[in-house]
């Protein structure tokens, strides 16, 4: 069995000389980010689940455009990296606040999160940021990736799936009123209401909107799902 883990390991890698980085690109009223969690007091009912919308194929046409050294996937699953754009509302499509955050897809890190003064600024950071990661790590990316789908069958995990699946924390948070930033340790991840997971241990998360006083607490994950309704007051 070790046998047939390293050969697919080492198919991936030699692979990968050939080939692009996969991004998936999305904006945050569509995401469900993978990868990361947390919770506080507080709660909310009912799902978490976002929806394409009209402007998340525009970023895509415009990522491919101005980002041709990567290969845009629609498969968030065959992806190397996610790309997360957000802008701000009320303004047209090239907007003055954008941000941009880019994820490992495999293993949920963050190479990149930041505010820019225009799309293509925020295109041109992510793709940037890419290409490095890519050139540096590339390789060990889509061996990890090899080896996350090595069928279950053959993995000790196969005997309790749906129990390591639960041992995920899981932040479903919203806030009043809606389409508030999320940042987690510092990075910004998406606007509510959004469902996130992240690793087990300490967190940051702070929920911000223009006219309301910001809204922070240190949340410790131990797992499960936790739902927060984050009540933001005005300035």
């Amino acid at each position: 069995m070790k046998t047939a883990v390293l050969l697919v390991v080492l198919c991936a890698v030699s692979a990968f000389a050939q080939e692009k980085a996969r991004v998936f690109v999305t904006d945050s009223q569509s995401w469900e980010m993978s990868g990361g969690g947390g919770g506080t007091r507080g709660g909310f009912g009912g799902g978490v689940k976002g929806g394409a919308r009209p402007q998340t194929a525009e970023i895509i046409k415009t990522f491919s455009e101005r980002c041709p050294s990567v290969q845009v996937n629609n498969i968030q699953a065959r992806a190397d990296y996610i790309v997360l754009l957000d802008h701000e509302g009320g303004k047209g499509f090239i907007r003055k606040d954008n941000k941009v955050a880019v994820f490992e897809r495999v293993s949920g890190d963050s190479i990149i999160s930041k505010s820019t003064r225009s799309l293509g600024s925020s295109v041109q950071e992510a793709c940037e940021a890419i290409v490095k990661n890519w050139t540096d790590n590339g390789a060990k990316i889509r061996a990890a990736a090899a080896q996350a789908e090595i069928p279950k069958s053959a993995t000790p995990a196969a005997a309790a799936p749906e129990m390591a699946k639960s041992s995920v924390p899981k932040l479903a948070i919203a806030s009043d009123p809606d389409g508030a930033d999320i940042e987690v340790d510092g990075s910004f991840v998406g606007s509510t209401p959004s469902a996130i997971e992240l690793g087990v241990g300490d967190h940051d998360v702070v929920i911000k909107k223009k006219g309301y006083k910001a809204w922070q607490r240190k949340l410790k994950l131990t797992g499960g799902e936790i739902r927060v309704k984050a009540e933001l007051e005005k300035e």
